[in-house]
Order: C-alpha cells, then sequence, then structure tokens
C-alpha cells in the first residue's frame, strides 16, 4: 500500500504541485456565497469610478439576424450607484433570483434524476451493463456524451455534470472526477458536436452579416464548421480520457484502487432488482413511443413551423424536460418494480429528497445571481472585450498566425464574457473583413473564435454552471464518497479552488488539442464544413 502511495507521489510530480498551489490558494478564499457578495460590492465601485472617467469605446457592429443592419455604436460603463440603478437593483433582487438561467433547470434536473437516483435504478442499470466494462471505457463514454450533450446548451452542462457524477459514483469510482468531467466535456467542449444546434445557426447569421457588411455575397450556413466540429468530438473524447486516466485520477484518487473479486459478489442483482429494470425498459419504449408520434410526423409537435428541428425547433427547446420525462418514465416504474414506490405518497418524498440536494447550489446561487446581473449591467466587461478585439485589426499577418490571434484575444476575453453570441456580435466585425482581405472564406474565422469560446469556458469564474458543480461536490463530500487522495489521511476542503486546480490543466490540454488540430486542418487544406473551401475565388 505504501508503495502504492509513492507511486501516485511520483508521477506527475510538477503538475500535483502546481495543482496543489491553485487548489489550496484558491480553496483558501470565502465561501463562494462572501465571495460572490464581495464581488458584487467591487463591482458596483469600479462602475461608480469607471463611469466618472469616461470608460468607453466605439466600435461599428452588425446585426444579430440575416438582413439585419449594422452601425455604430458607442458602449460606456454604466454606474450602478447611481440613484436609478440602486432603485433598481434592489426591487428586482427578488427576480434576478428566480430568473437566473440555472434555477429552473437545477430544479427540474434535481428532482427527475432523484427518481433514477434514490429508487436505485441508475446504480442497479450500472451494476448490470457498465460494471465489468474498462474504467476508461466509461471516462470515454461520458466524455463523448458530455460533449454531444452541448446541444442542449446550458441544460446539457447540468445533465453533464448531475450524470458524470452519478455514473462514477454508482461504479464507486470517485464522483468528483465524474462532476468535473461533465463540466469538462460539455462546456469546454463546445466546439465539437456531432449534431447541429441553434448556436450554429445563431453564429452563421452574425458571421454573414459581418460579410454582407463588406458588399461581399458569400453565404454562411449553419454547417460551414461542421466537419471539422464532427471530427474534434472523437479527438476531444479520446484526449480528455487519456489525460484523466494517466494524469488526474493518479492525483485526485479512484476509490480505493484495488481490485476486489468478492466486489462482483456483492453486487449481484437482486431478482427485485432485475424486475425493476424489467418495469424501467417497458417505461422505456412507452417513452420513446411517445416521443416518435410526437417527432415523426409530418406537422408533428415537435417541430417547428418549417416542419424542422433545426436550427430552432420545440424538441430542443424542450430537451430538459423531455429528459426529465426520461428519467421519471424509467425510474418510477423501477421503483414499483422493486417496492421502493409502494403508494403515491412515496413519489413526493422522492422529490423532497431531490430538492434537498439543491440547497447548497441555491446558497451560491443566490449570490451569484445578482453579481452576474450586475457585471452585465455595467458594461465594464463588454467594453474590455471590445477593445481586445480592437487589437486584431492592427495585425497584417499571414492565415496561421491570423487564426492564433482570434483564438488567443477570444481565450483572454471569454472567461469574463460568457455569452458566446454577445462576443461574436462585438469580434465579428473586426476579424471576418481581415480573412475575407486575405481571400480566406469567412468560416474560418468563426472556427478561431469558436475554438478560443469554448476551450477557456470552464476557467470563468461567471460560469452558470459553477454554483451547480460546487454543490455537487458538497453533496458527494458529506455523502463521503469522495475518497482520500493517495498519501493523505484526510479530505482538504472542496472549493472554487479544486474546481480551477482540475479545469485549467483540461482547459490547457483542450487548448492545445483544439489548436494543434486546425492548424494541421489547415495546412492539409481539408475542408472545415460542407462546401466551404479555403479560397474564396
Amino acid at each position: 500500500m505504501k508503495e502504492l502511495v509513492l507511486k501516485g507521489k511520483k508521477r506527475g510530480n510538477l503538475m500535483n504541485r502546481f495543482i496543489d498551489i491553485i487548489e489550496r490558494g484558491g480553496n483558501k478564499l470565502p465561501h463562494p456565497f462572501i465571495l460572490f457578495s464581495m464581488l458584487i460590492g467591487i463591482t458596483m465601485v469600479s462602475s461608480f469610478i469607471l463611469s466618472k472617467l469616461g470608460f468607453e469605446v466605439t466600435y461599428f457592429g452588425v446585426g444579430k439576424k440575416l438582413g439585419e443592419a449594422g452601425g455604430e455604436t458607442t458602449v460606456a460603463t454604466v454606474n450602478l450607484l447611481s440613484r436609478e440603478n440602486l432603485q433598481y437593483i434592489v426591487e428586482n433582487i427578488p427576480d434576478i433570483f428566480i430568473s437566473y438561467a440555472p434555477m429552473k433547470l437545477v430544479m427540474i434536473m434535481m428532482i427527475a434524476s432523484a427518481f433514477i437516483e434514490k429508487t436505485g435504478f441508475f446504480e442497479t442499470f450500472m451494476k448490470k451493463y457498465l460494471l465489468k466494462a474498462p474504467k476508461s471505457l466509461i471516462t470515454f463514454a461520458l466524455v463523448f456524451v458530455a460533449i454531444n450533450a452541448n446541444l442542449m446548451s446550458d441544460a446539457g452542462t447540468i445533465f453533464a455534470v448531475s450524470i458524470g457524477g452519478v455514473v462514477f459514483a454508482a461504479l464507486g469510482r470517485n464522483p468528483l472526477v465524474g462532476v468535473i468531467l461533465g463540466y469538462v466535456g460539455c462546456s469546454g467542449g463546445f466546439t465539437a458536436n456531432l449534431f447541429l444546434a441553434g448556436t450554429d445557426a445563431l453564429l452563421a447569421g452574425i458571421t454573414e452579416n459581418a460579410v454582407r457588411s463588406m458588399g461581399v455575397e458569400v453565404s454562411i450556413s449553419p454547417v460551414v464548421n461542421y466537419f471539422f466540429m464532427a471530427s474534434a468530438t472523437l479527438l476531444m473524447s479520446l484526449t480528455v480520457t487519456i489525460f484523466t486516466e494517466k494524469f488526474v485520477i493518479p492525483m485526485v484518487g479512484d476509490g480505493d484502487g484495488i481490485e476486489d473479486k468478492s466486489l462482483l459478489e456483492n453486487h449481484k442483482i437482486s431478482s427485485e432488482q432485475e424486475r425493476g429494470l424489467r418495469y424501467a425498459f417497458i417505461g422505456f419504449l412507452i417513452f420513446l413511443g411517445i416521443m416518435l408520434l410526437l417527432s415523426l410526423p409530418e406537422g408533428a409537435f415537435f417541430r417547428n413551423s418549417e416542419g424542422r428541428f433545426l436550427p430552432k425547433s420545440p424538441l430542443f427547446q424542450s430537451i430538459i424536460v423531455i429528459i426529465s420525462a426520461l428519467f421519471l418514465s424509467t425510474g418510477i416504474p423501477y421503483g414499483i418494480g422493486t417496492g421502493v414506490i409502494k403508494t403515491s405518497r412515496d413519489i413526493p418524498k422522492i422529490i423532497s429528497m431531490g430538492l434537498t440536494q439543491a440547497v447548497p447550489f441555491l446558497t451560491t446561487a443566490f449570490a451569484a445571481s445578482i453579481f452576474i446581473k450586475l457585471l452585465n449591467m455595467s458594461n465594464i466587461f463588454k467594453i474590455l472585450a471590445i477593445k481586445g478585439a480592437e487589437l486584431l485589426k492592427s495585425a497584417d499577418v499571414g492565415l496561421v498566425p491570423l487564426c492564433l490571434m482570434v483564438i488567443v484575444v477570444t481565450t483572454m476575453i471569454n472567461p469574463f464574457m460568457t455569452s458566446g453570441s454577445s462576443k461574436w456580435l462585438l469580434i465579428a466585425p473586426m476579424v471576418v473583413p481581415m480573412f475575407t482581405v486575405l481571400n480566406v472564406h469567412p468560416a474560418y474565422a468563426q472556427l478561431a473564435y469558436r475554438i478560443g469560446d469554448s476551450c477557456t469556458n470552464i476557467i470563468s469564474p461567471l460560469h452558470s454552471a459553477l454554483p451547480v458543480v460546487l454543490g455537487l461536490l458538497a453533496q458527494y463530500k458529506a455523502s463521503n464518497k469522495i475518497p482520500l487522495r493517495p498519501g493523505e489521511k484526510e479530505h482538504r476542503d472542496l472549493g472554487m479552488g479544486t474546481i480551477f486546480a482540475l479545469t485549467i490543466p483540461y482547459s490547457m490540454v483542450l487548448l492545445l488539442t483544439m489548436t494543434a488540430m486546425f492548424i494541421l486542418w489547415i495546412l492539409l487544406g481539408l475542408p472545415i464544413g460542407p462546401g466551404v473551401t479555403m479560397n474564396l475565388i
């Protein structure tokens, strides 16, 4: 056993020290609720000072929708300490909190996931089908699913971190790693996906407006980056899996790490659990049948007014409800089959158990929601984003250096301004013309932006899912499901420092992987999307 600990210490010694410094330093910060409260005060004072100093920027913007005219726009710092703004803030604090984007997603997911977790369905399912699978395969599957879950936008991140923790905990692995993997895959891997989403259409519309503002007729469809995105899904899943198994697991621990042959005997499925799985399968078939009826026929309920699913339709807009319905349609029959649910009174009890898990999140979310709202109102980081993008205007370089500059500037802006479409609205008018002048298809500018925008999502202190991650870590720590790290005798604190200590290395891995892939794509002249050639002419 001592030998195992020593090996764990030796491996990745430099990275261990790096992560320890970040984690221990970050965890010395106040509780996130206090930290966000302090940031609220700093933001309000800063807005007052910067507004008096005339901190503003003027730029030429494009319309958000195709055909919408752009024009010169001035963005100035808003003084949050003015009488009118203070009145607005005080009057609307309840609405700011309740309308905080993750709130509705988290509450519904906590309720729905309770039916597959608290009834024992997910654990039994894992035992029956995944217990004998190699650990690395489980990691790859989770990352792959998490990356593609970004199709659901914010709901996808909530889903990925929740399921990541549940899967790893059910398999006796470290749920800390599962939660972080879900976060890294869905939010850090936002550039990659096997499917198209509303984001693709939104960014394409902004890009096309930027091109047309120059009098150039180039069609920018939502699929202009698809070949690259689909390929990156597999590469990112593989890269993150290798990094997790070879570096992260040895540092943070992965259960007891000892293979026990009697473990399989202890995890045998009982006859009641087998019956519960059969009931759950019947529930799944009923759910699947209903979904097909509501999706496949012409004019079906989940199709949009044009009879399509993309770029926007009730199917994708309702994805969080659909996933919740899936959990309910399998979890409730399983509970009935095993006897966990005996009467209708047991259902609200399970709902209460799910909502109880949301308490740590709610505590942090209250202060975080107000801080993010005030930061957006002040325009401080919006101005900084525009000024950073203007640096690219003075660049007179080749395609690869230009793409690298777009990636670098975007990564610098992204942690402080999380809305992808808002950043692209600011950056597109400045970088798209430069690519056009170089006779390069604007889709390359959009792709360079998306790489920088996605890989650093997970190191943003403003990410809307951060309180959810913190809440899940607190939940798993309280239930003693997070194992000790190699060489440690007691659990260390889990907080903001823990998250950033792990996400910073992951962010670097993702950024290097995606950037190297992009450069190789350019040098080989591979198409990044259907009908997209590198040169316009």
